[in-house]
């Protein structure tokens, strides 16, 4: 296994393509003002608006880590503009894509979905800005299996659902407050519905979700192998 592997998010493609767009959009736009009549002025504003677009996307991923994750000898670290975390890889109980029933069908997500042993160890390495953005955006999973309204004697179980609990205490006694436990609690409830903890959509990798489960599978089974033979030596 190499001393680091370097994983580029998808997002971060095509950065220097969308500038360029943008600002030829621009001087077309620029073009079209200085040429056509005020009457096909709107020609002129569409072409404005879809640059400023493109050169908006083109900030969005730039602003974008240039790697998304980085796997070394000892564990991952997932990066994103928000923060990051840090797994062991003795930590991990399970990596694959998760799927989802519908109807008499398994669906798969576009996602790779970590099952882990220890929350406390994985909480305290997660920067806090990334649980409030994790929470934000990971909210579409919970409706994947959320409660029947039929079944719900208020008809505020899907409001309900959406909130998350400021204090949680882990299987050793361990207790959080604030956004670590709400990031903990949300855990829980995945790992209930989904059997996993943490979530990474397929947009932040460079090869297919399947692809990337088999890597992280092979580095783990390296590592711990590695990590067998120190110990008998």
């Amino acid at each position: 296994m190499q001393d680091i592997i370097e994983i580029r998010s998808q997002v971060k493609r095509n950065v220097i393509v969308s500038v360029l767009i943008g600002l030829v959009g621009l001087s077309l736009a620029s073009i079209t003002f200085s040429v056509l009549p005020k009457s096909l002025y709107l020609i002129g504003i569409f072409l404005t608006s879809a640059s400023l677009v493109a050169l908006l996307i083109a900030w969005v991923k730039y602003r974008e880590p240039q790697f998304s994750f980085l796997l070394s000898k000892t564990f991952i670290i997932y990066k994103h503009r928000h923060g990051q975390w840090q797994l062991d890889w003795s930590n991990i109980q399970r990596v694959d894509v998760p799927k989802v029933t519908h109807g008499l069908e398994l669906k798969s997500l576009e996602m790779v979905a970590i099952k882990i042993k220890s929350y406390s160890a994985f909480l305290e390495k997660v920067s806090p800005r990334l649980m409030t953005n994790i929470l934000m955006e990971q909210r579409p999973l919970l409706f994947q299996t959320m409660p029947s309204t039929e079944n719900c004697a208020t008809g505020n179980c899907h409001s309900d659902d959406m909130l998350e609990h400021d204090y949680f205490k882990d299987s050793n006694g361990a207790e959080y407050r604030g956004i670590q436990a709400m990031f903990a609690n949300r855990m829980t409830k995945l790992r209930a519905r989904l059997g996993y903890d943490i979530f990474v959509a397929g947009s932040e990798l460079d090869r297919s979700e399947q692809e990337f489960v088999e890597l992280l599978r092979q580095c783990q089974q390296r590592v711990l192998v590695s990590t067998s033979d120190d110990e008998v030596i």
